[in-house]
């Protein structure tokens, strides 16, 4: 499965927000303004492509612009905002970003109207910019045709469409397989059904760091352009912008001063030629040698900013380094031009989205930083204004995150998912030998060795979230007539961005089952859990214990002493026990469930329940060079809400058989003084040791993040 690009789209297309222009004559759709107490609101139509009398959605409030949020939204939400724009009534309404993805807030979300109102800030909401939506949810609404009489604004669209949505760069050179990413080419934007040019004519770097930002690049460099102006010479060109004029911060071409040609462009742009841009791609997507890249690392040294609880690359919960202690940072004030530096600082491009209300999940820890105000010129989010955090100011349920540009890779084109009952399920297929012009040929994946790792993988390729599940036999999904094995021995370590960059046996197949049924596959989600241990409680916990035999009778039978305790003198003398308390948190955005059904659940006589996972954790005590010392003990588990934050409810219980798990925002507590919450350390000798715990050590059930489920102390 080659790491070659596909031939299928050369183009780096970033789809992206309409913004209006206020430039010249380049008049978006007129405003339809409201009267009404509170401040003044503003509504237009916006997106391609679309009639006049259609659009997604835009309302001015608080001197912003910004759009609504599809949950929840109804064809009455629509009609009062179709008579905002002057129309008697609605038609229809649109999801998910029918008419393009808006940019800057999302001013409304869970709009809920009776279709009487006078103004949508009548309707019930979330209250103006709370929104837990992203701007692939943005509504549009489908008006009737009819104006209401009297209304002042027209409404129309003029026959020039006057706003920049769409931008890409075209690559010229020719290459035997032009290689993905595109990092350098002709900057064009979509116009009508074809692309055009913009003039260089004062064109400057600021100009192409914002286009490199869109590309998913963190840095522009100098191009040749007398090598491009031969090349243009000979082409038909066709001119659209010209005067772009940058200052280098904008997420977004649109956001620029810029000016439209009108009329007939043919002698447009006499003494200059179409702008041409070269980006630096950022460590992940650089395609140059091994040496390139260790030297990269050299440079880098310890990251002190990363992203976490993401599940596609360059998106995340932003966490800091400071004192040697990760933490996160408060989301007021936090904006797209904060959340750029911290894009491009990492590697990628501009921001595509400011995350506030921890849309990526709740960090732990300290929140090390609060009202962050980057300019958009720094190169760390380090040298940007900030506000130490007091405890009262923020809590975790603020923590910000961020989705940056980056760039197209075109990974997801070489896998695809058949037979489940849903996009997110199915059958693993991978296209292998997509060389030059040859049709790719689509194969299986061999199930053998096949878990949680590798599903996030190719979940995260898909596009489609976390791996829920990774499923070693798919006879129940046989739709396709793809039969064939072509990848075997996948072994990853989870953070890869394509099943091509995880260790596999190559050409060279060994798979014991390549019958269908013995195919690889996945159920992904857009949520998942995360586990961590509450670390400072096992040491406050921790002690030793001479427990009697006599009293560990249950004990022995459910294998929670080392083996030497077989040969001990039945019920006369005691074993020596590490005991402490296990507090295991879910972090996440979704339930953490355990992954046997409740038919193989196994009853407990010491706890006097039944445990859902046979391992859930690893005790073990290791030397300080790391080798085990005691026989350690896999702990069994059964799952339930003990305690939870303020408002959430409880929702498992382990008592009579009820439904186990460990819901958001609540903890599972095993308290030291339970059997078999021990470590058995009576064959070890006195001196200094490592305590190590381990949740979930087999990957059994998904989660979005693996690298906080251990935790190790001194002990002596």
């Amino acid at each position: 499965m080659g790491s070659c690009g596909p031939r299928a789209r050369q183009e780096l297309l970033v789809l992206l927000s309409s913004v209006w222009l206020w430039v010249g004559s380049a008049q978006p759709t007129p405003l339809a303004p409201t009267h009404g107490p509170g401040p003044q609101l503003k509504f237009r139509l916006a997106g391609y492509p679309r009639k006049h009398n259609e659009g997604r959605v835009e309302v001015f409030y608080n001197d912003e612009w910004g759009t609504i949020c599809d949950d929840d939204f109804t064809l009455a939400n629509a009609h009062v905002l179709c008579r905002h724009l002057g129309f008697v009534a609605a038609t229809g309404w649109a999801h998910s970003a029918k008419y393009g993805k808006g940019v800057g807030r999302i001013w409304l979300d869970n709009v809920n109207c009776a279709g009487a109102e006078k103004s949508i800030g009548d309707c019930k909401h979330r209250g103006w910019g709370n929104s837990d939506c992203s701007h692939e949810e943005d509504a549009g609404v489908i008006c009737k045709d009819e104006r209401i009489p009297g209304f002042k604004d027209s409404n129309i669209i003029e026959s020039e469409q006057s706003h920049v949505e769409e931008v890409r760069l075209r690559p010229v050179v020719a290459g035997g397989r032009r290689q993905l990413p595109v990092t350098e080419g002709i900057v064009e934007v979509r116009y009508r059904d074809g692309w055009a040019q913009i003039c260089d004519e004062g064109w400057n770097s600021q100009n192409s760091r914002v286009v490199c930002g869109m590309m998913g690049f963190p840095a522009e460099k100098k191009v040749n352009r007398n090598f491009y102006k031969l090349f243009t010479e000979r082409q038909q060109l066709n001119y659209r912008l010209h005067s772009v004029s940058c200052a280098g911060t904008e997420v977004h071409l649109s956001m620029c001063a810029f000016e439209f040609y009108r009329g007939n462009a043919s002698a447009a742009c006499s003494a200059g030629m179409p702008a041409v841009v070269s980006c630096v791609p950022g460590p992940l997507f650089a395609t140059g040698s091994a040496h390139k890249k260790k030297q990269r690392q050299q440079q880098q040294g310890q990251p002190r900013i990363r992203l976490k609880g993401g599940a596609k690359v360059g998106e995340g919960r932003v966490e800091v380094l400071k004192n040697s202690e990760w933490g996160t940072i408060c989301d007021d004030r936090w904006n797209l031009l904060s959340a750029s530096v911290v894009c491009r600082e990492l590697g990628f491009g501009s921001a595509k989205e400011a995350l506030t209300g921890a849309r990526m999940g709740q960090g732990t820890g300290p929140i090390h930083l609060n009202e962050v105000q980057c300019l958009g010129t720094e190169t760390s989010l380090w040298s940007c204004p900030f506000k130490n955090i007091t405890q009262e100011d923020c809590k975790h349920a603020e923590d910000a995150a961020v989705r940056c540009n980056i760039p197209y890779m075109g990974y997801e084109t070489l896998i695809r998912l058949s037979g489940g009952r849903s996009r997110f399920e199915g059958r693993v297929e991978v296209a292998v030998g997509a060389g030059d012009g040859e049709q790719p040929r689509w194969g299986l994946v061999c199930g053998e060795g096949w878990g949680t790792l590798e599903a996030m993988v190719a979940c995260r390729q898909l596009g489609l979230g976390f791996a829920n599940h990774g499923l070693q036999e798919t006879w129940y999904w046989d739709a396709s007539n793809v039969t064939e094995m072509v990848l075997s021995g996948v072994k990853c370590a989870g953070h890869e961005m394509a099943l091509s960059h995880c260790r596999h046996h190559g050409p060279r197949l060994s798979c014991r089952n390549t019958g269908t049924r013995f195919a690889a596959g996945v159920i992904c989600s857009e949520t998942a859990s995360d586990l961590l241990l509450h670390a400072p409680l096992v040491q406050e916990t921790a002690y030793i214990e001479d427990r009697p035999l006599h009293m560990l009778y249950c004990a022995a039978e459910e294998n929670c002493l080392s083996s030497s305790a077989r040969l001990a003198n039945w019920p006369y003398g005691h074993r020596r026990l590490l005991r402490f308390s296990s507090q295991i948190h879910n972090n996440g955005r979704a339930d953490f469930r355990p992954k046997a059904g409740r038919h193989s659940w196994v009853w407990h006589e010491c706890h006097r329940h039944y445990h859902s996972m046979d391992i859930f954790t690893h005790y073990d005590i290791l030397t300080p060079n790391g080798t085990k010392v005691a026989e350690g003990h896999k702990a069994s588990f059964c799952l339930e809400d003990t305690e939870c934050e303020e408002d959430v409810a409880k929702r498992y219980e382990c008592a009579n058989f009820g439904e186990q798990g460990i819901t958001v925002g609540c903890w599972d507590l095993y308290r030291h003084d339970i059997d078999c919450q021990w470590i058995d350390i009576t064959d070890v000798k006195p001196g200094n040791y490592i305590l190590q715990v381990v949740i979930n050590p087999n990957f059994e059930v998904a989660e979005s993040d693996f690298t906080n489920n251990a935790m190790k102390c001194n002990c002596k």
